[in-house]
Order: C-alpha cells, then structure tokens, then sequence
C-alpha cells in the first residue's frame, strides 16, 4: 500500500513552521493515542503515521530529503520514520506527550511515561552512523539490495541492554524514581521552582545495584551486524540515504541512532552519466556514414539497433528516448544519447591508399561549400580583382 504525503497525513502545508507542525501532531496523537482507543489497530496505525510524518518533517536534513525526493529518498533504506514502534515514539517525543497530556496522563508502552521521567529518557539516544556504498550503473538503474557488515554499537545480551545485572536496579533515592529534581528558589519575584534531569541517575528514575560484567553497566557492546540495505532505483553520487534506528545503540534502552548511507557511483566503461541521461560514443566505418547501415548500440538493459541514414556526419548526435536512468522518485527517465564519430584508420595497405586517391576525385567526395562560405569566397573574389 503507498504511503500518503507527509503533508497530507499532518494536514499541513509545504511552508508550515515547527510550531505548527508541532501542533497538528499534538492534534493527531490524542486523537489516536492507543490509550484512548483501546485494541482499534487502524488508530494505532495512524498514530503510527503521524509520527513518522513528524520525524521526518520537523528534523531539517530529512524534510529538505522528503521535499526534493518523496517518499524515495526513505523507502528504499527504511529510513525517515519508517518503521517506528511505540518504544520509539514514546521515547523520542516524550516531550510532546507530557507537555499535551498533562505530565503522564497517559501511559507510555514499555515503560515510557509521558511525564519527565518520559522527557529525561528521550534525551538519551544513540549516536548516528555513517557508512558508503559503491554502486555500478546497472545497480542504479534497477535499485539493489546490498548486505554490509558493521561494526557498532548493541545492546548488550546478557543484560537485556539494561546495564544490571540479574536486573537488579534500587530507586533513585535522589529523586524517588521520578527522573527529575525539583528546585525551589527565593527571587525578589517570590519563589521560583525549577525541575531538572536527575544527576545521579540521568533521569532513569533507578541506580543499577549489581553491574553486568559484560557491558560494565552500560547495557551496550561493540559487535559486528549485518545490515540489509535497499537502495532505489536513481539514486547518484554523494546522495544521502537514512536508516532510522540502524546507527549506535544508546545505553540503558534509549533510542538508537540513524545509519546514513552515502551513495559513491563506480565509473563505468561505457557510458557517462549527467543526471538521468547517459552518454555514449559510437564509432562507425566511413562507409556506414556515407551509405547508412544499422548498428547495435549497448545500452544499461540489453543492445538496441539503430539506423543511420546515409550521409550522417561525425558528431551527430541520436537520442534514444527513455534509455537512460529512472529518476529517483519513480517519475520518468532520461534519455541515452549517442555521438556517432566517424573511424579514421591510422595506417593503411597500398591498395587501400589507391582506391582512396581514386574516389578522392570523384566530385561526389568533394565538400561543397555552405551557402555563407560561397558569399565570403565570392566577396572575397571581388575584393581581389
């Protein structure tokens, strides 16, 4: 099923600022908040749209990406918001829930909150990754799967990505579980009260007792994993494509950052390519030029046959209408275009220098003269005499 516009799922407009953008989602998530539609899957999965239309259109690199692309410059790699599941969403806009529901009126999934605790947790998240792929103009042109091995961070096995052994966590005994710290100051305004991230447990609410040996209590290691990557058809050189959640995991169960994937093109033998038109040169016999003949010309999907018509001079240029590649976003191709030159042999037999001399006389391999030449040589003419 084809994803709706980002746009249209937050019914917002190209130029919306990130207020109000921040708003319609708002609007959106407590309309399908799964606590207040209880076991209705299709309101789960508009919740899940309008968050992944806002991870993408309120973080500038990814919108400017949707904007210029679609929906292809994500799909292939599962990058934007694709794919995100509760855990996700209610970490990473933690904010907007407790800022909307009031400070935990609703309940998160896996342990979330929308309070501070929920807005404390959401600030720990993986650091992103970034790798390169080299892609040839056959891959390109069809799209490709590609499997890489990286090595990064995970969370740690033994311990869940906990960090405690035997998940043996006590209560912050700083903040009583909360997250947060409040403060209370005496101003010339009265008493101010401040809340923020607790020092001591980084806003976790609880303080690991027993560490795991592995991961020292971190709830992550470096490992190696295999990650497949879809590339689309028509991407190019020094694109960039996104994997939301593929990046380094974050410690203690936080959001995993993103795997960027920057796209090198692999020269190819044949032909150039200047955006979605490839070019090619074709050499021909001066006997094809002057009689016409039907030649094969390779292209990225098979050979083709083409027609010269006789007379054609070296340089022509034919353009193979739809031969080149597809765009990025799956809306038409570019053209192959095709410059035919002219082979000119550089040694020659005997008897091949006199049948040349003889046609050389044969006014039909003369060059005639443009119609501008004849008027320079005729003023010329007259200049003289």
């Amino acid at each position: 099923m084809a994803k709706r516009d980002y746009y249209e799922v937050l019914g917002v407009s190209k130029n919306a600022t990130p207020d109000e953008l921040k708003k319609a989602y708002r609007k959106l998530a407590l309309q399908y908040h799964p606590d207040r539609n209880p076991g209705d899957k299709e309101a789960e999965e508009k919740f899940k749209e309008a968050a992944e239309a806002y991870d993408v259109l309120s973080n500038p690199d990814k919108k400017a990406r949707y904007d210029q692309f679609g929906h292809a410059a994500f799909d292939g790699a599962a990058g934007g918001g694709a794919g995100m599941n509760m855990n996700d969403i209610f970490s990473q806009f933690g904010d907007i829930f407790s800022d909307f529901f009031g400070g935990g009126g609703f309940r998160g999934f896996g342990g979330f909150s929308g309070g501070q605790q929920g807005r404390a947790r959401a600030a720990r998240r993986g650091t992103n990754l970034r790798i390169k792929v080299k892609l040839t103009l056959e891959e390109i042109e069809k799209g490709c799967e590609k499997k890489i091995k990286v090595a990064k961070y995970v969370p740690c096995k033994t311990c869940g990505g906990s960090g405690a052994r035997n998940n043996n966590f006590e209560t912050c005994p700083h903040c009583h579980g909360a997250g947060v710290v409040t403060e209370v100051r005496r101003t010339i305004l009265g008493q101010m009260q401040t809340q923020s991230v607790c020092p001591h447990c980084g806003g976790e609410g609880r303080i690991i007792k027993d560490k795991c040996h592995d991961c020292n209590g971190e709830g992550i290691v470096r490992a190696e994993e295999v990650i497949t990557i879809n590339i689309p058809a028509g991407v190019y050189d020094g694109m960039q494509l996104s994997m939301s959640g593929k990046g380094n995991a974050a410690p203690h169960g936080g959001v995993s950052g993103d795997l960027i994937i920057l796209v090198e093109e692999i020269p190819h033998d044949l032909f150039e390519r200047q955006e979605t038109n490839l070019y090619y040169n074709a050499f021909i016999t001066f006997a094809q030029a002057a009689m016409g003949a039907t030649i094969e010309i390779p292209t990225l999907t098979g050979r083709v046959k083409v027609k010269i018509d006789p007379g054609t001079p070296s340089g022509k240029v034919l353009r193979l209408k739809g031969k080149g590649l597809p765009e990025v976003n799956g809306y038409g191709r570019g053209d192959l275009l095709v410059q035919l030159n002219v082979w000119i042999p550089r040694s020659l037999s005997r008897e091949e220098k006199e049948t040349l001399a003889r046609l050389d006389k044969s006014p039909n391999f003369q060059p005639t003269p443009s119609k501008a030449e004849r008027g320079f040589f005729d003023k010329m003419k007259d200049l003289f005499n």
